[in-house]
């Protein structure tokens, strides 16, 4: 019976946790997606950055993410007001 009680409390608390964490948050999501997009962006230009001319001294670290993110290299370097691809060697349009 006790543990049945801890159990309905448990999940209560649950939905009440969920429940705060979205009404606070909403009124923040553009704000808070607006800063994780300017990170992301910021990311990318110091992965890619060595390629593009730009001294990175970080390039030994960042050389082994570049595979993982030349899927999302297009839609970055459009956002970024470039027409086509900066670097020479890579064509993604």
């Amino acid at each position: 019976m006790a543990a049945d009680r801890g159990e309905k409390w448990r999940a209560w608390l649950s939905q009440a946790r969920f429940f705060l964490e979205e009404a606070y948050s909403s009124r923040y999501r553009g704000a808070i997606a607006r800063s994780r997009r300017d990170h992301d962006d910021l990311f990318m230009l110091l992965v890619f950055s060595e390629m593009m001319g730009v001294p990175n001294p970080a390039s030994y670290y960042t050389l082994e993410l570049q595979p993982l993110l030349l899927e999302r290299f297009h839609d970055w370097h459009r956002r970024m007001g470039m027409e086509h691809s900066p670097l020479d060697h890579f064509r993604c349009c």
